[in-house]
């Protein structure tokens, strides 16, 4: 049994990096910078995450949601800048993990979850039509209807090789099939070494090239905090796609500290700043990638092609890695999210909506913000709502309130009109035994209440208040009885 995991992680790990080099090399040339800095950070990434990371089988290399962030500070001050910039988000991300702040994504709810995940499926598309254009023009005539025709012939291997076996992962073996269909055919389609050289020398740790000033710092941190949180949010939450994958738990912690290790590492050594893959994990998952070792030989491998296997590894079309990703694509989006449009509450749907469209013309971490703010209002909103009291006099002619639900900011207003100040007795009494009273807004209600109550001439009193409310009473200087 141990060596049917070890050789389904291995395979695993193989598969993922074939896919890892053309992503790499794609977001290196968006952020406008050699395509080995791409390979050197998926390199690091990868290995350093799958190593220490605390999310088994999940994958990490230089992602291209890090890339965009980071375009206009290499186009103004250049590639050292970019790496010192990757060195201080690397450090943040470890505070972050060190702070155990990783329990942060439970707050993040399901409905945001689904527009992450079907917005990131839809770019993952998008980005493969890039390759379906040669010099800024869209191929036309045989050299399309040849792309078209090996993209459908590996998403056909995929898609039936699992039915007829599993001794080998299906986007392996559809890779290397159309890869040999290829070469021997000589077949005139685009291959990875058309994107470009991927042969390097090992990396060697240096300091970034640049001054060391105050000047500087001001320079790199805006952006260092972005892309650490733009790094943080998208590993989080495929991590948390990883745990219901695999029905297994991570340590979302753990992970924060390794990813900014890699970081530091790949900014040390001339890499890009980097993530959790959702395209590359999904492919590791689905070939079988449950465990360490899985990353590991990806970002291993990755060194080999940098090193030794680039003639090999440029032979690859790249209309087999385009049908790969059709299917990671198509196997990513939450289908079922659809399905249930119809049967959730609005509020949901529109936060599904939202982040999904969010997530494909801006960035994940603008989404996922959004996404979480509305998710709060729509909460803050039903809890308010549902705050109500009531009401009856007491056989000695006083009255006695007694409110249900949550007092808060938001239900204030409801919480004031609850109570006939003008028309009650001189004696109210306020019975809090159903009452929480959450932040100092709650606390402002009561003593707006106690004062109204007190120009009408009347005595308010509040009794069985919970303890925690006695002692948030207690801080403003306001008694309970």
């Amino acid at each position: 049994m141990k060596i049917a995991r070890l050789r389904a992680d291995i395979l695993a790990g193989l598969t993922s990096s074939f896919a890892l080099v053309p992503e790499c090399i794609a977001f290196a040339l968006v952020a406008q910078v050699n395509p080995l800095m791409g390979l050197y950070g998926a390199f690091f990434i990868c290995l350093i995450t799958a190593l220490f990371g605390g999310r088994p089988g999940m994958i990490s290399g230089a992602a291209g949601s890090m890339a965009v962030v980071i375009v206009a500070l290499v186009v103004q001050h250049g590639a050292q800048y970019l790496l010192a910039t990757v060195l201080l988000s690397g450090l943040i991300m470890t505070a972050f993990g060190l702070l155990r702040l990783g329990k942060l994504v439970r707050m993040v709810p399901h409905p945001v979850m689904l527009g992450f995940v079907n917005g990131l499926a839809i770019v993952i598309a998008l980005a493969q039509l890039e390759h379906f254009q040669h010099d800024g023009r869209w191929i036309e005539g045989n050299a399309l209807y040849l792309m078209l025709g090996l993209v459908a012939l590996t998403m056909a291997i995929v898609y039936i090789l699992p039915r007829l076996t599993k001794v080998i992962p299906p986007a392996l073996a559809a890779i290397l099939s159309v890869g040999l269909l290829t070469y021997f055919l000589h077949l005139p389609t685009h291959t990875l070494g058309d994107m470009a050289k991927i042969a390097g020398n090992m990396p060697v740790p240096a300091l970034p090239q640049i001054p060391w000033s105050l000047e500087t710092l001001k320079i790199i941190l805006p952006y260092a905090v972005l892309m650490a949180m733009v790094g943080l949010l998208e590993t989080l939450l495929t991590l948390n796609l990883t745990d219901e994958i695999t029905e297994s738990r991570g340590h979302p912690d753990r992970e924060c500290v390794a990813l900014g290790a890699a970081n530091i590492a790949s900014g040390m050594c001339g890499g890009m700043g980097g993530c959790a893959m959702i395209g590359q994990t999904m492919i590791n998952l689905s070939s079988g990638g449950r465990g360490r070792l899985s990353g590991i030989v990806a970002g291993g491998m990755i060194l080999l092609y940098i090193l030794f296997l680039s003639p090999l590894i440029e032979l690859i079309p790249l209309a087999a890695l385009v049908g790969v990703m059709f299917v990671v694509a198509q196997q990513t989006f939450a289908w079922a999210s659809l399905r249930v449009l119809g049967k959730v509450p609005l509020n949901d749907v529109l936060v599904i909506v939202a982040v999904t469209i969010i997530t494909v013309f801006t960035d994940l971490a603008v989404a996922v913000s959004c996404g979480i703010v509305i998710a709060a209002l729509n909460f803050a909103w039903q809890h308010a709502r549902d705050l109500h009291a009531e009401a009856h006099l007491e056989a000695d002619g006083s009255k006695r309130y007694v409110p249900w639900g949550t007092l808060f900011f938001a239900s204030t207003t409801q919480f004031l009109n609850q109570f006939d100040t003008a028309n009650d007795p001189e004696h109210v009494t306020i019975d809090c035994r159903h009452l929480s009273f959450v932040d100092y807004s709650a606390i402002a209600a009561l003593m707006t209440l106690r004062e109204r109550y007190t120009k009408a001439g009347k005595h308010l009193r509040v009794v069985h208040l919970s303890e925690r409310c006695k002692q948030l009473l207690k801080r403003a200087g306001m008694q309970a009885g």
